[in-house]
Parts: structure tokens; C-alpha cells; sequence
């Protein structure tokens, strides 16, 4: 009995010895990987590896990314957030690459067919697709030519045809007939199908072949229909080197091909990819060397090229796309960012024919004064009871400036608009704004629940109104694809888009700030840490309880935990309340410091708050900063973004941009004449070139080689959405409704 359990004590401690080094495999394992992971972000972003060890461990804490970037600055080395969302992004996908990686050492492993050379070629592989073509030769496939012909029995053959001994492969073939396998010339078609796989599935064979079409192939598209008019006749016969191929011609061949106008194809030149795979298989010019290389061609015309054509084609459309979404992200940014209209009463005016333009009048804080309807353009065309209303309404509320939508009926509206103006005995200027996303808005659950007794076309005149007012607080109501400032938005990757918008959203809400006490709920669910019922549950307090007076009364908020808070109440604005510290980018865990520094440079809170505290940086760097930040406990760099709170409270960085160019008066397409010098506001931007609104209801194109008098690699190095330009008229097109434009200096454009 002793000696059993003494067994039985022998083997418990081996078995605990045995989980002992499994876990140890395991921990040193993820160990090891996450070091790869850290060490290739490294690399990759030309960051140290503490920063990225850092930012790893604080994104893995559930931190947001505008968190991480305004308030951890010391962990991360002052990462900006769009290099951390880039690198959470990057962090996910090898994360992903890795778990890939794991799932197919452990199938191919089950085939007990992982090899030491198959474990190094995994583990060495930075792609998912280099990955699935070593996995290729293993993955289970459906019935093909070549899984009949070993089912046949012939795959002996094909190896000893493949080792391309001097033999007659004829005769070899003869040992292999069958029921199923008649003759010899079946016994060796089905010995080359079994090649042309083998060939097909060859990992190095498939990455050259992928790289020799990128580098040496051409894309083509040709018309379905020569002689159907579409907006792609530019492409009905469109030949193109792929490494020269532009990425939104690419975007627009894709659609071309999906709204059926074109038939899109790539080409290789067989001789050159036949080499290719022919070097790596065919050894001897001997009858089994020749049967290779029938195969090679074979496996390159049936399997290797229709295959490799999707991919490339593929991948030409996922670096089209991104680079789309950039330019999409980018137009959005700084649209958001626009100055806004501040401490004016703005009227919304919303054209339209049939059922009249819609107007509401805004005060400046966003509320809803009057709304109304007027009938200045056909059928009715009642101008002159228009202008009465419009003037009753503008001289009641002391309007200063109108908004005015640019969709159907916007040209008449501008011109209707513009020569009642002239007509006041009061300054009033106009500004024709972009109703994209506009009726999105008006036809939702938010836009209803928002102004329940009004119509939908009343709801989109208010919007059309605080557009002017502020473009952050409105348009992040909207669904940001429906916001129009892209190019073939509506073909890019739905997921890929709508992370990228949304974190440019949550960007750009968190960059301004949020006032705690008159923001809607669609604003403070874009702030960080706090979700959309959360939002909603904010509003409802504020509704009952009136309006907040600190942060920390967030805590009494429904489901708004210390973590959220955390997250939030640095982005969150409390004017007025029981604190300056509060209407600032100070977050709370840095009150202590913000009083700490006050006092080291003889001021209080109350000097901040009555703007009393010139001197204050000038005098937080003679002490020096960095023996400052070790005295009151905090980072250096929060140390500095507290002193610049501190000396502007409740600043908005939006303020420091040019304010948005208003009008008086109008001009037509025909008042346009080429060397004519204009102002206008880009409105949207391209790859080709930038969109510039001069005035004239039809936005006016500066390509991309008229934006400067240097080389230009994309118009985003030069321009960006909501600046004011200076712009010369280079010609007119009448007809079509075009209007080329150019930045560069008069004798350069004239080149």
C-alpha cells in the first residue's frame, strides 16, 4: 500500500513538473512573440521600444486612443493619436498574423506533415498571404484533376516524372494502368495534373510570380458596350503599365467593371512568367523534363495566372482603398475643424422648387428662433413675397449671415439671396454650405426626436444653419460617409472606412472639447470613454438636475463608472462651474499640479479664471520645467499642457484658423474669363487635384500639376479642405460646366 502511494506521489510530481515546463513553453512562447511584435512596430513606425512596449500596455488596459495621446504623454514619448491608432491598427493585424500562424502549424502539424523547413518558412512569413500559400499545398480542397488522379494511384508516377530521370516515361506509365486509367497517355495527363498542382501550390513559385506582376504586368479595361455613353468612356480603351497605374483610376475601372460598362483584365507576358516557373521545376532536357515543362505551362494558363490575377487585382484595390480612405479621413478632419461662425444669428435656407425653400433662423447658441417657408424660384417664383419675409425675419432677429444649401435650386437661392442683400440697410453676408448628409440627418430617429413639430425639410434648414455655426457639433450627427468629401467612398471596405471616420470623429471632438452642459448626445458619444447611452444617460440628468457645476458630478451619471470617467473628463467642459480647472484641458488627476504651479509662480485659481495670469510660462521656464515637473509629481509634457491651459482657458483651437470666407454678391459661369484672379474655399480634394468653391455654384478643378510651381507628389502637401486660396482662371468650359483653375505664378502656369 506504502509503495503505491508512494507511486502515486512520484507521478503527481512528475505530472507537475510535466505542466510546469508546458506552461514555461507556453509563457516563454508569448514571450518571445510579443517581443517580435514590439521589436517590428519599432521598426516599422521609427519609434523606441518603450514607447511601444508602453503604448501595448495601455492600449491593452482598455485606454482609448485620444486618452493615451493628450494625458500619457510620458509613457508614450508624446505619440500623436494618429500615429497610436496607426499603431493599434498595425498591432492588431500582426496580433492576427501570429494567432494565423499558430492555427496553421497545428493543422499542418495534424497531417504530420510539419517540417523543420515548413516551421522556419511560418514562422519567418510577415504576410497573411504568404502565409496561406504555405498552407496551400495543405489546406483541404475540393475535387480537382489532380486529387482524381491520386485516387488513381498516380501520384508515384508524377514524383518519378518530376525527378526527371533519363527514362521513357511512356513505359513508366505502363505500370500504373487500371479500370480507371486505360492507356499511358491518361497515366501520364494525370501524373502532369498532379505537377501542375504541385506547381501551383509552390509558395516561392506563387510570391515571384505576384511580384512579376506588380512590377512587369499591365492592366487593361475595355468598354462591355463601345457605344453606350458613361461617365468611363475615358477607360473604353485603357491600357496601363500596373506599377504607373494610379490608384483612383484604378477605383474607377473597379466600379466601371461593377455598373457592368467595363470589362477590366491584367496581362503578364506568358514567355517571361513561363521562365519564371520553368527555372524553378525543370531540370534536364530529357522526355520527363519536357513533360515538366508542359506541365509548368499548363499549371501556369489553368491555375497559377487566374488565381494570381485575383489576387493582384485584390490588391490593387486594397491600396487604392486606403489610400482613399486617407484622403477621405483627411478632407473630414479638416472639415470638422472649421472655424466656426461664432456669436451670429444665422439663417438656414434650404432650396427648393416645387414645395418652396425652407428657411429657420438660428440664434447663436444653435436654438431655434422662427422658421418658415418663401417661393423665390419656380413655378411659383413669388420673389418679391420672398424678400418680405426674409427681410421681416433678418430685421427681427438681427440675422447677420445666411447659410444656404447647395443642392437643387441652390444656384437660383444664391442668386435670389445675394440680390436681397444688396437691398438691406443692414451688413449681411452669405456662405453656401454643403447639404451632404443633411436629409441623412433630417429622416433620422436623432433628427425627429430632435425637432419632433417640425418637417423634414425644416430640420435640414436648422442643420444647414449650425453648419456655419459649428461644423464639429453638427456634422457629428451625421453618418461621416454621408458627408461627401472623398472620392468612390461608397466602394471602399465598409469596416476599414467607417474605423477610419469614426476615429477621425473622436479625434477631432476631443481635440476641441466638449461643453459638459449644452452639447447634444451624438457629440458626447463621440468623446472618449463614453458610449451612446452613456451620452444619453448625461443628457437625462441634465434635463432633471440641471446643469452640471464640476466634473466630478459625472460619477452620479448612470452606468458612468471610474474608468470611463478617467477616460472623459479631460475632454469635457464645464463653463461657469465651481472651477476654472474645470473649462480646461487640465484633467482632474492634475489638479493638484495645475494649483501647484499657480502658486510656484504667485497666482490662484481666480487669477486663472479672470485671465490674470500673464507671465505664467515665462515663469514656469525660469524655474525650468523639468525641475518643476519632478517637484509638483507630474511628466514634463503634462506639465507644459497644464501652463498652456492654464494661460487660456476654455481656448478653442479652432479659433486660430482663418475664419471662413463669406459673401456679398455673385458672380455667373459667364462672368469667368481665363488669367482672371479669384478667392475661393477648397471644398473637396483628390488625388488628381483640389475642388475650389470661386463663387460661381460650380466648384472650379486645380489639378494637381497647377498647385504649385514645384512637383506636387498629392494635393493634401499643399491644400486642405476650408482653406481660403487664391486662384487664376485658366479656362472655361461652358457647355460641360468646367473650370480649370491654377495656384501656380503666372509665368509658370503659363508653361
Amino acid at each position: 500500500m506504502s509503495g503505491a502511494v508512494l507511486f502515486d506521489c512520484e507521478l503527481f510530481e512528475w505530472y507537475n513538473i510535466f505542466i510546469a515546463a508546458v506552461l514555461w513553453k507556453m509563457k516563454t512562447r508569448y514571450s518571445e512573440v510579443c517581443m517580435n511584435i514590439f521589436e517590428k512596430l519599432s521598426s516599422e513606425f521609427s519609434v523606441s521600444l518603450w514607447q511601444v512596449e508602453n503604448t501595448v500596455a495601455l492600449i491593452d488596459e482598455g485606454n482609448t486612443i485620444p486618452f493615451i495621446a493628450r494625458y500619457r504623454k510620458e509613457k508614450t514619448g508624446s505619440l500623436d493619436d494618429q500615429l497610436l491608432r496607426e499603431l493599434s491598427e498595425r498591432l492588431e493585424y500582426l496580433r492576427g498574423l501570429d494567432k494565423r500562424r499558430e492555427e496553421i502549424s497545428a493543422a499542418i502539424e495534424a497531417q504530420d506533415k510539419l517540417t523543420p523547413e515548413l516551421i522556419t518558412a511560418i514562422e519567418k512569413a510577415e504576410t497573411l498571404a504568404v502565409l496561406e500559400d504555405l498552407y496551400r499545398p495543405f489546406r483541404p480542397k475540393r475535387r480537382t484533376r489532380a486529387s482524381v488522379a491520386k485516387e488513381r494511384g498516380l501520384e508515384p508516377l508524377a514524383e518519378c516524372i518530376l525527378a526527371q530521370k533519363n527514362i521513357d516515361p511512356a513505359a513508366e506509365a505502363e505500370h500504373y494502368l487500371s479500370e480507371e486509367v486505360p492507356s499511358a497517355e491518361d497515366a501520364l495527363q494525370g501524373a502532369m495534373d498532379i505537377i501542375a498542382e504541385m506547381i501551383s501550390d509552390d509558395a516561392g513559385i506563387r510570391a515571384k510570380l505576384r511580384d512579376l506582376t506588380l512590377r512587369r504586368g499591365s492592366v487593361a479595361a475595355k468598354a462591355v458596350d463601345p457605344e453606350a455613353k458613361s461617365v468611363y468612356e475615358t477607360y473604353y480603351e485603357y491600357n496601363e503599365s500596373i506599377s504607373r497605374a494610379a490608384d483612383h483610376r484604378i477605383l474607377a475601372i473597379e466600379r466601371g467593371e461593377r455598373e457592368e460598362f467595363l470589362k477590366v483584365s491584367l496581362a503578364l507576358e506568358e514567355a517571361t512568367a513561363l521562365s519564371m516557373i520553368e527555372r524553378g521545376f525543370v531540370r534536364y532536357d530529357n522526355a520527363c523534363g519536357k513533360l515538366v515543362k508542359a506541365a509548368c505551362a499548363d499549371s501556369f494558363s489553368r491555375l497559377l495566372w487566374p488565381s494570381i490575377e485575383r489576387e493582384v487585382r485584390n490588391l490593387l484595390f486594397e491600396k487604392a482603398s486606403a489610400s482613399a480612405i486617407h484622403v477621405f479621413s483627411e478632407n473630414l478632419r479638416q472639415l470638422l475643424l472649421q472655424p466656426p461662425v461664432r456669436e451670429s444669428v444665422t439663417l438656414g435656407f434650404d432650396p427648393g422648387y416645387r414645395t418652396g425653400c425652407k428657411v429657420a433662423v438660428v440664434d447663436s447658441t444653435g436654438k431655434v428662433l422662427d422658421t418658415g417657408v418663401v417661393y423665390p424660384t419656380k413655378p411659383k417664383e413669388d420673389i418679391a413675397g420672398a424678400k418680405r419675409i426674409l427681410t421681416n425675419l433678418i430685421k427681427r432677429h438681427h440675422v447677420t449671415v445666411i447659410a444656404i444649401g447647395n443642392g437643387t435650386a441652390s444656384r437660383e437661392s444664391e442668386i435670389f439671396i445675394a440680390d436681397l442683400i444688396k437691398e438691406l440697410p443692414q451688413k449681411v453676408s452669405y456662405m453656401v454650405v454643403s447639404e451632404a448628409g443633411a436629409s441623412v440627418y433630417s429622416a433620422s430617429k436623432l433628427g425627429a426626436a430632435e425637432f419632433p413639430q417640425f418637417d423634414v425639410s425644416l430640420r435640414s434648414a436648422v442643420s444647414i444653419a449650425r453648419r456655419l455655426q459649428d461644423p464639429l457639433a453638427e456634422l457629428c450627427k451625421i453618418d461621416p460617409k454621408a458627408i461627401g468629401v472623398g472620392q468612390y467612398q461608397h466602394d471602399m471596405p465598409k469596416k476599414e472606412l467607417e474605423s477610419a471616420l469614426d476615429g477621425v470623429v473622436e479625434a477631432c471632438v476631443n481635440l476641441v472639447g466638449v461643453d459638459l452642459n449644452t452639447a447634444s448626445q451624438p457629440l458626447l458619444a463621440r468623446v472618449a470613454g463614453i458610449t451612446n447611452t452613456v451620452a444619453g444617460n448625461i443628457v437625462s440628468y441634465r434635463e432633471e438636475h440641471g446643469a452640471f457645476r464640476s466634473r466630478k458630478e459625472l460619477l452620479k451619471v448612470a452606468k458612468l463608472g471610474p474608468k470611463a470617467f478617467q477616460q472623459a473628463a479631460g475632454f469635457l467642459r464645464v463653463s461657469g462651474g465651481d472651477t476654472i480647472l474645470d473649462n480646461t484641458g487640465v484633467h482632474p488627476e492634475s489638479y493638484e499640479a495645475a494649483a501647484g504651479l499657480l502658486k510656484h509662480c504667485g497666482f490662484s485659481l481666480e487669477d486663472a479664471a479672470n485671465g490674470r495670469v500673464v507671465g505664467l510660462g515665462e515663469a514656469a521656464k525660469k524655474t525650468g520645467f523639468k525641475a518643476l515637473a519632478v517637484e509638483l509629481g507630474v511628466g514634463e509634457p503634462t506639465l507644459r499642457d497644464i501652463t498652456e491651459e492654464l494661460m487660456k482657458p476654455g481656448r478653442d483651437p479652432r479659433d486660430q484658423l482663418p475664419p471662413p470666407l463669406l459673401r456679398t454678391d455673385i458672380m455667373d459661369l459667364d462672368d469667368l474669363k481665363p488669367g482672371m484672379s479669384l478667392k475661393g474655399t477648397v471644398r473637396n480634394i483628390v488625388d488628381f487635384g483640389a475642388f475650389v468653391d470661386i463663387g460661381v455654384h460650380q466648384d472650379g478643378l486645380v489639378h494637381i500639376s497647377q498647385l504649385a510651381d514645384r512637383r506636387v507628389g498629392h494635393p493634401l502637401e499643399v491644400v486642405k479642405v476650408g482653406d481660403v486660396v487664391e486662384v487664376r482662371v485658366l479656362s472655361v468650359d461652358i457647355a460641360k460646366k468646367r473650370i480649370s483653375l491654377t495656384m501656380r505664378s503666372e509665368k509658370k502656369a503659363e508653361r
